[in-house]
């Protein structure tokens, strides 16, 4: 693939020195692109996954005005530059009907796949906490859904139902204790999503892909900024909160094979959750905190369904390094829900 004409589409400065693969998401393609001059920023090219975000215009859109409403509150956020194409845009769609942005690469920032210690988990939770409080005021009606019913987990159960009925590539009975587990948690799983159907949660502008490698902290751990914002539309604080307590109360990793090695750490839980509502201060409502203990095992929950779904249909959304891959992230996430929810009642205390 010839990226130095994708990058030429786009009004960078200075020259290409080398382009290269850059970190691990499951969906875009991401590369660095290495500038040959000093003065000039690196930049951050990537391949939009059109087949997971199908309506290109509308993700691009919410992005565009998220970023702007985000910079009038936190100077932070002009770091979030969007780099226009020479003949006007934000995006670029080539021959192939393939979708391209490109970013500044942001070099006083980093992200980490796992949170070292509490003071970033602090730091991390309170970014993504700001992040919510900053777009309160902004029009939740007004974006787009890029991903319908991406955190409706009733949504997803059926599509998991589907799945197992199917069984196209023959895995369900070597999954059989993974699936009867995800059905035995389902009604308790739902309440959530419930609870705002009937109107007792308020839909706000979420994030909805709070993954700790979704904020960028200064060196030292201060600071934060949000990024990776495509899933970014209406939804229920817990899917942020949760996912947030998902990747940073466990040091396990995604498709940690020993479940032994999966264990909730009160002490990193209870730093995400004092930044998040420092971050987020007094917006939200009685009945959102009081379900805020339930949405670390929801998140878990729903994505050992994701991945035991793509499992049993051949591996066909998430990238695999190995065969088994979504499985055992199945297991590991499946694991991690049963151990937040044992868990539920110290995190109640620490509300």
């Amino acid at each position: 693939m010839n990226f130095k004409s994708i990058v030429d589409q786009f009004q960078a400065k200075g020259q290409v020195k080398k382009i290269a693969s850059f970190g691990g998401g499951h969906i875009n393609r991401t590369y660095r692109v290495y500038n040959e001059d000093p003065q000039c920023p690196d930049y951050l090219l990537q391949q939009i996954n059109h087949e997971v975000f199908t309506d290109v215009p509308s993700m691009m859109d919410n992005i565009q005005r998220v970023v702007a409403h985000l910079t009038g509150k936190d100077d932070n956020y002009k770091m979030l530059a969007l780099i226009p194409l020479v003949e006007g845009g934000i995006y670029f769609r080539n021959p192939k009907g393939e979708y391209w942005r490109m970013f500044t690469f942001i070099n006083s920032l980093t992200s980490f796949e796992v949170a070292k210690n509490t003071e970033q988990i602090y730091e991390g939770a309170k970014a993504f906490g700001n992040f919510l409080h900053h777009l309160s005021d902004f029009p939740t009606d007004s974006l787009h859904l890029t991903i319908p019913d991406f955190h409706n987990v009733i949504s997803r159960l059926n599509i998991f139902r589907k799945a197992v009925e199917q069984d196209s590539f023959k895995r369900a009975a070597k999954a059989a204790f993974e699936i009867q587990y995800a059905w035995k948690l389902a009604e308790e799983m739902s309440a959530i999503q419930k609870a705002g159907k009937n109107g007792k949660i308020p839909l706000r502008v979420t994030h909805n892909d709070t993954k700790f490698n979704n904020v960028l902290l200064h060196c030292n751990g201060g600071g934060g900024v949000v990024i990776d914002l495509d899933t970014v539309m209406p939804g229920y604080v817990h899917f942020d909160f949760g996912d947030g307590i998902r990747t940073t109360a466990s040091v396990a990793r995604e498709d940690e094979p020993d479940l032994s090695k999966i264990q909730v750490d009160i002490k990193r839980t209870a730093a995400f959750i004092n930044g998040y509502l420092e971050g987020a201060g007094d917006i939200l409502t009685p009945i959102e905190i009081q379900y805020l203990p339930l949405s670390g095992a929801l998140m878990a929950y729903i994505m050992g369904i994701r991945f035991l779904t793509d499992y049993l249909s051949g591996d066909v959304y998430y990238k695999i390094s190995f065969e088994e891959q979504n499985f055992q992230r199945a297991k590991a996430q499946l694991d991690l829900a049963k151990k937040l929810l044992e868990r539920k009642a110290d995190i109640e205390k620490l509300l």
